[in-house]
């Protein structure tokens, strides 16, 4: 009986590569799903649209996304990982040139 509970090289061995396998598609499942900050939307009126030359993209908090047009971030909205360069918030604030 005590054979039976004690694992095989060979079990241990198919175990260990189907957790090898998983790490990667674990992490682009990770950052396949956005995260947002409702909240901290909501309290600073966040739009995805501009309001007038003011937008994300020429905000002081943005941090931008792999590309110019690309969801980047917000020094603002903590976790927030989907801040359209076009939007705006009330927290709006040039960058110094």
């Amino acid at each position: 009986m005590k054979e039976e509970l004690k694992p095989s090289r060979r079990q241990f061995l198919k175990m260990g590569g189907a957790a090898i396998a998983l790490i990667p598609v674990a992490a682009v499942s990770g950052k396949a799903m956005a995260a947002t900050n409702s909240a901290m939307r909501t309290a600073m009126k966040y739009q995805d649209k501009p309001s007038g030359d003011k937008q994300c993209g020429t905000c002081m908090h943005f941090v931008p996304g792999k590309t110019p047009t690309s969801a980047g971030g917000c020094k603002i909205f903590p976790g927030d990982t989907e801040i359209s360069p076009h939007g705006y918030c009330v927290a709006w604030i040039a960058k110094p040139k």
